[in-house]
């Protein structure tokens, strides 16, 4: 449907208009913050037991804390990225059902009676939670688990260790923090490494996650099936789509991310709590 990231804005924009952009951006705004906060306490928390013994870690083990930090996150990621795809697909069936209709119309100008138009309803995190918990239960917020997982724990495994080999570049003493503006170029260029070392995981995840196919899309029922389907029908290639926008949106996010948590503004929130005497 979109040949470029270019030309899926333009077209985004002119059937959706500009707020299209920003589908499923409230279910974004709600659960990256936890999602955020899952990740990077469970990466602290292995890689503190995994140091117990006062060494230094090991690439293996800074590895092994970010495998646990991806498959903690997912508890939130999962159901995140299936309401996500779901909001911004109906725009994308929704437009398309529109250009169908007006199609249809053009052709049949000579046939008695016009074509009925097409009716858009706006669909909203809340209708397609509540009709997921309906049909499927709890387990249809998580449908693409496996695929989540195989995108998340190396998106860690990858990011974590490169993060904080790049970071200690900017300390001037092991035991003092590296500057603010360090710690958001290495969140920026490790994020943005990760985010396309596992593109083609983000690819089959999106795919199976999308619930309402398009004219001639294809069906999955699985991760093999899903991967063979892509690989024979739009090439290797079609794997590392999206490769460099998601780049783009990773790099500033994991940044940004990496200043917070490292400056302490939640230890800082929680301080300003009351405190119960004991």
């Amino acid at each position: 449907m979109y040949t470029s990231m270019s030309d899926c804005l333009i077209k985004t924009i002119r059937s959706e208009g500009y707020f299209g952009m920003y589908r499923g951006a409230a279910v974004n705004l709600t659960l990256v913050t936890p999602e955020k906060a899952i990740k990077l306490a469970a990466n602290d928390f292995f890689r503190h037991h995994l140091s117990k013994d006062g060494k230094k870690l090991t690439l293996l083990r800074e590895m092994l804390a970010g495998c646990g930090a991806g498959t903690c996150q997912v508890i939130v990621t999962t159901p995140m990225e299936m309401l996500k795809i779901q909001l911004q697909d109906a725009g994308r069936i929704a437009a398309q059902k529109k250009l169908m209709a007006a199609q249809a119309q053009l052709s049949s100008t000579s046939a008695a009676g016009a074509a009925e138009p097409v009716v858009e309803t706006r669909t909203t995190a809340t209708q397609i939670t509540r009709e997921l918990l309906r049909s499927k239960g709890i387990a249809g917020l998580y449908k693409g688990l496996g695929a989540t997982l195989l995108r998340d724990v190396p998106f860690s495994i990858v990011y974590f260790p490169l993060f904080a080999n790049l970071n200690k570049l900017g300390q001037k003493d092991p035991n003092v923090k590296a500057p603010f503006y360090v710690s958001f170029l290495s969140g920026c260029v490790a994020g943005s490494t990760a985010a396309v070392a596992v593109n083609p995981c983000d690819v089959i995840k999106t795919r199976l996650q999308s619930l309402q196919r398009g004219v001639n899309e294809d069906t999955y029922s699985g991760i093999l099936d899903c991967t063979k389907k892509i690989w024979q029908k739009e090439g290797p290639m079609a794997f590392l789509k999206g490769a460099y926008c998601r780049a783009l949106v990773i790099a500033p996010l994991f940044g940004i991310a990496q200043v917070v948590y490292f400056i302490g503004i939640a230890e800082f929130l929680l301080d300003m709590l009351p405190k119960h005497r004991a």
